[in-house]
C-alpha cells in the first residue's frame, strides 16, 4: 500500500532503526562537509588540504583536480588548457568513470544539500508538482553552453554556475551569491520537484555521461518483497530510474543502469523490505545485464 510522501522512510526507521534508515544520507553529508572542510582548512587554519574551488583545485598542493565541464568549455572556445589542468581533468574523469553513476552529484556537490533540503520541505508541506520539465533538458543546456562558449569565446557557464558560486561563498564568505542559491532552492521547492539537479544542471549531465558505464550500481535483490509503499519513488531525486529494475520483466536487468541515477543510496535507506543494495556491474546472474 502506497505511503504518503510526507512519511517516506518512517516504516524503515521503525523496522530497521535510525542508522539503517539514514546511513547513506549521513555518509553523504559527512563526505560533502569533509570536502568543504578540506577547502576551508587553508583560509582558517593556514594548512591547505584542497586549494581552489569546485571548478578546479589542488590537493595537498600537488594533485590537480579539474571540473570536466570547464575544460570542455575551454576547448570549445579554442583555448587549450595547460598540462596541469588537463591532468586534473583526466584524474577526475577516471575516478568518476570507474566509481559510480553521478557520484559527484550525490556525494560531493555542495548544492545537493540545498536541493535535498528543498525536496524534504516540499514533502513535509505536501506541495504537489506544479510544473514539469523534460529531464533531457539538461543535455540540451549542456550543448547550448558548449556552442555558446565556442561562438562567444567566453566560458559562459562560469558566469552563473551555482555550484562553484556556493563553494566560493562557503569558503570565502557569503555575498551576492546568496540570491542565486536562494533562487535554486525556491525553484525546487515551489516550481519543479528536484528541478535543478533533475532537469537543468549541465554539470550533472556531463557526469551522467562520464559515469554511464561505471562499476558501482544500485541493484534490486528482493523484487518479490516490494510491497509498493512507494517510499523509494518519493525519496529518489530521479525516480524514473527505479521502474525498470523494480517492476521490469524477468528478462530485464535488476541493476539501476540509467545514467541519471546519482548513486545516493536513499532508496536503500528508506526501503523497510531491504529490496535494494549497492553492488557492482559484475555481480550479476540470470537476467542481469552488464
Amino acid at each position: 500500500m502506497a505511503n504518503s510522501p510526507k512519511h517516506s522512510g518512517k516504516e524503515s526507521r521503525e523496522k530497521l532503526g535510525f542508522w539503517r534508515a539514514n546511513r547513506f544520507l549521513i555518509l553523504r553529508r559527512v563526505t560533502q562537509f569533509s570536502i568543504l572542510t578540506m577547502f576551508l582548512s587553508g583560509p582558517y587554519l593556514n594548512f591547505w588540504i584542497l586549494k581552489g574551488n569546485y571548478s578546479g583545485g589542488l590537493l595537498f598542493d600537488t594533485i590537480p583536480l579539474t571540473d570536466p565541464l570547464i575544460v570542455a568549455e575551454s576547448l570549445a572556445t579554442g583555448y587549450l588548457p595547460n598540462s596541469s589542468t588537463i591532468i586534473g581533468t583526466i584524474i577526475v574523469v577516471s575516478i568518476y568513470a570507474l566509481l559510480g553513476s553521478k557520484v559527484f552529484c550525490g556525494w560531493v556537490c555542495p548544492l545537493n544539500v540545498v536541493t535535498d533540503c528543498a525536496a524534504w520541505l516540499r514533502r513535509k508541506l505536501g506541495i504537489r508538482q506544479s510544473a514539469k520539465l523534460p529531464r533531457g533538458l539538461r543535455y540540451g543546456i549542456l550543448l547550448m553552453i558548449l556552442m555558446g562558449s565556442a561562438v562567444s569565446g567566453v566560458l559562459l557557464w562560469e558566469w552563473i554556475n551555482p555550484v562553484s558560486a556556493l563553494g566560493r561563498a562557503l569558503i570565502y564568505g557569503v555575498g551576492a551569491t546568496t540570491l542565486l542559491i536562494l533562487a535554486v532552492f525556491l525553484f525546487d521547492l515551489f516550481i519543479v520537484e528536484h528541478g535543478w539537479c533533475g532537469h537543468l544542471c549541465p554539470i550533472g549531465a556531463i557526469y551522467g555521461v562520464i559515469g554511464a558505464k561505471s562499476l558501482l550500481r544500485i541493484k534490486v535483490v528482493e523484487q518479490q518483497k516490494c510491497d509498493h509503499c512507494m517510499d523509494c519513488y518519493h525519496i529518489c531525486p530521479e525516480p524514473q530510474v527505479l521502474r525498470a529494475p523494480l517492476h521490469g520483466k524477468n528478462n530485464e536487468s535488476r541493476f539501476v543502469l540509467s545514467k541519471d541515477c546519482i548513486s545516493c543510496g536513499r532508496c536503500i535507506d528508506v526501503c523497510a523490505e531491504k529490496v535494494f543494495i549497492f553492488s557492482n556491474r559484475f555481480n550479476y546472474s540470470g537476467s542481469d545485464q552488464k
